[in-house]
């Protein structure tokens, strides 16, 4: 395989497309594409898919994501976050709040729908957004479907201009912290946005194993990470010989005839025999489908 897996931790004021342009320089390699886009703002983990690797990249699509996130509740910011215009609460908040503060962001993790903010990558009739935010157009962005698994709160203090939270979430894709941190502040009446966010993990993947964005920009030192585990956390179904064999070769074959397999229509599954990876695959209208096969 020409390629692999750069895991980047990337750096406050730096964007996805910033380190996408590194890895291309370092690697000499020009198909390059990173997974989850970062806010400049934000740091940490950011995939980068270098050559044939990019073959994998649509399966961290669904991938749950891990943050730490730094909140001020007692200003609001028009973005939603530290690079907006920041507005002073006339209701500044204090260690008496705590509690509501608490409340508010474990009621915030308990919905299932957000509406994503004005300044974002959603777009509105083929225009971003952001785009149309900076412009001053009106518009509005419908609610989607989330799920945030845990919200843990590390860190709490007042301070003359509110209050700091620290906190760590777990959730769905298509989460926007930013939002979790601007709803909270409305219920609480205080105001809130993130001063920081920090990406620590997508599905197996972890800022961990990654390298500094600034140092590959420097040193241009990497090491490539195997695609293949991005189907780690991908369910499996493992195959008889018979099985194994037709689809190897291409064979449409009914799902009925994979032995005790209960699918669901439409989901990714990585079929396996005697522990080797023969494909990924999925059932259409009861036919197994071949979506990536591992001859």
């Amino acid at each position: 395989m020409n390629g692999g897996i750069i895991l980047i931790d990337k750096a406050s004021g730096m964007t996805s497309f910033d380190c996408d342009k590194i890895v291309r320089k370092a690697t000499g390699i020009r198909k390059v594409g990173h997974s989850g886009t970062l806010d400049p703002f934000a740091t940490g983990l950011l995939p980068v898919f270098v050559g044939d690797a990019l073959k994998f990249m649509r399966y961290t699509d669904n991938y749950d994501k891990t943050y730490v996130c730094e909140a001020l509740f007692g200003a609001v910011s028009d973005t939603g976050d530290s690079e907006g215009v920041i507005t002073p609460s006339s209701n500044i908040p204090g260690e008496a709040d705590f509690d509501t503060i608490r409340s508010a962001l474990q009621e915030i993790a308990s919905r299932e729908l957000q509406t994503p903010p004005k300044y974002s990558a959603k777009k509105i009739n083929g225009q971003k957004a952001y785009d149309l935010a900076r412009q001053g157009v009106e518009f509005e962005l419908a609610p989607v479907k989330i799920k945030i698994y845990s919200l843990d709160i590390l860190d709490m203090s007042a301070a003359p201009n509110g209050v700091h939270v620290k906190f760590s979430i777990h959730c769905s894709k298509g989460t926007y912290i930013r939002t979790v941190c601007t709803d909270a502040g409305d219920l609480t009446g205080f105001g809130a946005y993130a001063t920081g966010l920090r990406r620590t993990k997508c599905g197996p993947l972890s800022v961990e194993d990654g390298v500094l964005s600034t140092s590959l920009a420097e040193d241009g030192v990497y090491s490539f990470l195997d695609p293949m585990i991005t189907l780690l956390d991908m369910p499996e179904v493992v195959l008889s010989a018979r099985n194994a064999s037709d689809i190897s070769n291409g064979k449409k074959i009914p799902a009925r005839f994979i032995e005790g397999f209960k699918y669901e229509p439409g989901v990714l599954y990585k079929a396996t025999f005697e522990g080797k990876l023969i494909a990924v695959i999925y059932v259409d209208d009861g036919i197994i489908r071949i979506d990536r096969g591992f001859n």
